[in-house]
């Protein structure tokens, strides 16, 4: 079986890289510190065909380093435990010589996997390189993550996709046989979604049966036509466009829209976490304080689909999918602390009005801290008038609730509170 495109093409150095310029541009500081070999543990988080293999191998090969690779879904403890053994073995044992281990998709490690690494990483038997598409918050481990350096790799640009299309059609030795014309390209860098795997795949298949071959986007259309299992790819573009469907669907209250996206996420083989914590944003984003029992539903959901797992999952998220569609909708606690942040952006300084500020020591209270404060609980309805946000910014609203029946609720009670002062 011949090497595949992708694989024949994969650049030997730096700057045959092409992307990624936010980290390995000629100023970025990812690239500067490869090539001062001062390289320490990492993850690289991004969508499939974004280089984070590419980007490990040249940084092996910057650096001089001994270059281990596993895969997370074919690795067990025993193979790193193997690899960390070697490295003490070979008189790696030192930051300045340490091997550099690649674990790709190391997101489907799990804790026991994940703990194994601690050690090798925090004394630096080996440099840790891994490769996820799912958020490394959610996926690995704290005390590993607060080891390693997370980089966040981003869809190739339209203008990197077409360099790579002419490096593979000027570069590739059996390529280079054929004679291939470029005449239009927009269904196949659309195609790709921004992978450069699935693009070099692509345009491999539409060259193999042909010398003369002439792309245009209607051939490319027709090849996809006649080729539907290459159509899906749930790490590809169409994970984050189905998924961003399903989303909207509920966010738009229809449970028949957003039923029918998560049957093509779940047929096409998506992990089911990931749909479930997808649920449990859009049940804080999107529904908000009008039904807060939506995020209890859907954090229930998540659990309930980590328990029992698939195909059984699909009823438990079907439920939550189809309950949030058609629960009352409000974004108001979301849009509050959008402001919020930007107002701290702002005003990063803003003193704490000394009122707020607790007086555990005689100086506390000489300089005033506490003083003036009104304990709520003593008044009539448990309120009393006072000002909670520091001067500069007193009486900013940040809150707006929304105009469903829950939140009618809130409104009515901060407007009896505060007797409209704040515009309620």
């Amino acid at each position: 079986m011949s090497t595949p495109l992708a694989e024949r093409i994969r650049p030997k150095s730096l700057d045959q890289y092409i992307g990624q310029n936010h980290l390995l541009g000629k100023q970025a500081v990812l690239r500067k510190h490869i090539k001062q070999g001062v390289v320490s543990s990492m993850i690289f988080w991004g969508p499939p065909g974004t280089g984070k293999t590419t980007i490990a191998q040249l940084i092996a090969a910057e650096i001089d380093r001994p270059f281990f690779q596993l895969s997370a879904v074919e690795s067990s403890i025993k193979d790193v435990r193997a690899i960390i053994e070697k490295a003490k073995k070979n008189d790696l044992f030192t930051p300045e010589l340490a091997p550099i281990l690649f674990i790709d998709e190391i997101h489907r490690f799990n804790k026991a996997q994940q703990d194994a690494l601690l050690m090798a990483v925090e004394k630096g038997v080996v440099v840790l390189i891994g490769a996820t598409t799912e958020n490394p918050s959610f996926e690995v481990i704290s005390a590993l993550l607060s080891r390693c350096q997370v980089y966040t790799l981003e869809h190739h640009k339209i203008e990197d996709l077409r360099a790579i299309v002419q490096r593979a059609v000027e570069t590739d030795a059996l390529l280079k046989t054929k004679k291939i014309t470029i005449k239009e390209d927009e269904a196949l860098l659309s195609f790709s979604g921004g992978d450069a795997r699935k693009l070099l795949n692509l345009l491999e298949l539409i060259c193999a049966a042909e010398q003369n071959i002439e792309i245009t986007n209607k051939k490319v259309e027709a090849f996809l036509q006649h080729s539907p299992s290459s159509l899906f790819d749930k790490g590809g573009e169409q994970h984050y466009d189905i998924a961003s469907a399903l989303i909207k669907s509920i966010r738009g209250s229809d449970p028949n829209a957003a039923v029918y996206w998560l049957a093509r996420m779940i047929e096409g083989g998506e992990d089911p976490k990931f749909i479930a914590r997808r649920l449990i944003i859009a049940a804080s984003e999107d529904i908000g304080l009008a039904n807060p029992t939506a995020l209890v539903m859907a954090n229930n959901c998540f659990k309930a689909v980590e328990v029992i797992g698939m195909p059984e999952a699909r009823i438990v998220l079907s439920q939550a999918v189809v309950y949030l569609a058609c629960s009352a909708k409000s974004n108001s606690a979301y849009m509050a602390i959008n402001k919020a942040q930007q107002l701290v952006r702002d005003q990063p300084n803003a003193a704490v009005p000394k009122h707020l500020r607790n007086a555990p020591t005689k100086l506390m209270k000489d300089l005033d801290y506490s003083k003036g404060y009104k304990y709520a609980h003593d008044y009539s309805g448990h309120f009393v008038e006072q000002e909670f946000l520091p001067e500069k910014i007193k009486e900013t609203i940040l809150y707006v609730p929304a105009e469903n029946q829950r939140e009618a609720q809130i409104k009515t009670y901060l407007h009896t509170c505060w007797k409209g002062k704040y515009g309620y």
